[in-house]
């Protein structure tokens, strides 16, 4: 049979019971059109838990008989021939310490050593000793030393992620084959769009793995290719693509955007690590998208007693930290009590603080739990996980103690004992914009004249630093800052750049909005200046008028 008819009707078939069928109805075929039609087996037989019907397949005589043939008669098989029927058999898990395997493997490898291998068939091979023994393979470096020698710009889409890929098994050494990636790089950066949802997947992943952070041209076409793509990547795929936007700190509206629309008609179907990288995308990215969120939180009332204790954390930490309660709030917070009820031995420490210090920032408060939380075991627990009790932990617990005291009355458990308490609140989220600040600055003293009657920065003994804080006396005059008697009101200006809200939004961040609420709580009259009120406010006197009308919205008078 002519072998193009021989393959179009071999892809035609659905069950290894018909190719066998088929085969045994012809006199001979060549040993290409043996190792596809094993490929073919391997397509059919094999998914995710391994070979379906091992019995009908191993034991058939047609089978064996092909592979006889291979074992038997491998110095006489062509190239294509021989790494394809390596390749299906590895797929199908034939032994590879059976006489077949082994000589085969032989046979490709002495192949490889007199450079008789094509690129098409060095990938073949790469791809198949990469599934049998994985990185320890030190023929893969054999293989790439092989690539270095051809013409780059030649090969297929798909020759190329088989050779990233061998390269990520050597990331190691990556600096000896930097001058074959850069050529790579420029090269798949002309075919980005040919490439389909698995290859942009691999690619970015293999870019991330190898640290090619100079190739920002190449990064920058395939998130923006990646988009297209969204609703056909798999699960595995979109957290690659998802990884390589986080590690290049790229930002594509367009793909948020997709994804928005993605993840609501997926979530039941997507495998809770998706939906966990996706959340960790919008967190880390600060992206608070609405539709994203309440999909999330009903897929977590409906699927949480199936996830691990770190995709519950994952699911659930972007809420506080972006600062957004769903309109499933009450059944979403419910949900979560009932998973630590009955699991929350089973969360790491350092999970678990997280988890519970983002639900504080959203005004859910876990007083259930914090008996235990602030018990001398979990403590050492805390102390002896890495990174143990950091600077981050102990202002994580220290602003869980300080919400049970202001905000938590009723609580009458266990307190955080002195000496796990900071002194200041680490918020890297809502550090200062000094530019922002320096205007507002300006403003001030066109309004109050003298710089003596505010201060900036000034710390607390309640753990948070206000950016600005202004003192009036019982009469409403505004006294120097320096001043501590007569004291009666206490104004702090809240300086929020673009920083303290989420990515093109008014929202604000969880600890900015946990800090307003405190500051409020411990007698501080707190106004807000948001970057975006006094952005558009060019002259001085135009920003001293905004400054008068938030501060002083009734009047105001500068003691003598």
């Amino acid at each position: 049979m002519d072998e193009q008819l021989f393959f179009r009707k071999l892809n035609s078939l659905c069950t290894s019971k018909e190719i066998f069928d088929f085969l045994s109805s012809l006199t001979v075929m060549s040993d290409t059109m043996a190792s596809e039609a094993l490929q073919r087996i391997s397509e059919v037989e094999v998914d995710d838990s391994g070979l379906k019907n091992p019995e009908g397949v191993l034991e058939n005589e047609i089978f064996r008989a092909l592979c006889f043939q291979f074992e038997f008669e491998s110095s006489k098989l062509s190239n294509t021939g021989l790494l394809k029927a390596l390749q299906a058999l590895i797929k199908l898990h034939i032994d590879p310490q059976s006489t077949l395997m082994a000589n085969l493997l032989l046979e490709s490898k002495e192949r490889l050593g007199k450079g008789q291998l094509s690129v098409k068939n060095l990938c073949v091979l790469g791809e198949s000793l990469l599934k049998l023994e994985g990185s320890s393979c030190e023929t893969l470096e054999q293989i790439v030393n092989h690539t270095q020698e051809t013409d780059v710009e030649k090969w297929s889409p798909r020759e190329m992620v088989m050779v990233y890929k061998m390269l990520q098994v050597t990331a190691k050494k990556r600096e000896r084959y930097q001058d074959l990636l850069n050529r790579m790089n420029r090269v798949t950066l002309a075919m980005v769009s040919q490439l389909n949802p698995k290859f942009t997947s691999a690619i970015l992943n293999s870019l991330v793995v190898l640290h090619q952070t100079q190739t920002v041209p190449l990064v920058t076409a395939l998130c923006k290719h990646s988009v297209k793509h969204i609703p056909y990547f798999t699960g595995d795929e979109l957290v690659n693509v998802l990884e390589a936007f986080l590690y290049f700190g790229h930002r594509e509206q367009t793909f948020t955007e997709v994804l928005e629309t993605h993840v609501p008609e997926s979530i039941f179907t997507m495998h809770p690590q998706t939906v966990s990288k996706v959340m960790q995308y919008c967190c880390r990215k600060m992206i608070l998208s609405k539709p994203i969120f309440d999909a999330v939180a009903e897929d977590f009332i409906s699927n949480a007693d199936s996830f691990s204790t770190d995709q519950i954390a994952e699911y659930i930490i972007p809420f506080g930290t972006l600062n957004y309660l769903p309109p499933s709030a009450s059944s979403f917070f419910r949900k979560l009590e009932t998973v630590l009820h009955t699991r929350f031995s089973h969360f790491q420490p350092h999970t678990l603080l997280n988890l519970l210090h983002s639900c504080v920032l959203i005004q859910r408060y876990p007083v259930n739990f914090l008996p235990k939380i602030f018990s001398p075991y979990f403590l050492q627990q805390l102390q002896a996980q890495p990174p143990g009790l950091d600077r981050i932990a102990t202002s994580q617990l220290t602003q869980l103690f300080l919400t049970v005291t202001l905000e938590c009355p009723s609580y009458e458990g266990p307190r955080l004992l002195p000496q796990y308490q900071v002194k200041a609140f680490f918020m890297p989220h809502s550090s200062l914009d000094v530019h922002l600040l320096k205007r507002v600055k300006t403003g001030l003293l066109y309004l109050l004249k003298k710089r003596i009657y505010f201060a900036s920065g000034v710390s607390t003994p309640y753990f948070y630093t206000v950016d600005i804080e202004i003192k009036l006396d019982e009469e409403g005059f505004v006294l120097p800052a320096a001043q501590c008697e007569e004291v009666h009101r206490r104004i702090a200006l809240c300086i929020d750049g673009q920083n303290r809200f989420c990515f093109n939004s008014h929202n604000l961040l969880g600890q900015e909005a946990i800090k307003q609420r405190h500051l409020q709580l411990l007698g501080y009259e707190v106004v807000q200046i948001p970057f975006f009120e006094i952005e558009s406010l060019q002259s001085c006197r135009k920003l001293a008028d905004y400054l008068h009308k938030k501060i002083f919205p009734h009047t105001y008078r500068l003691s003598c």
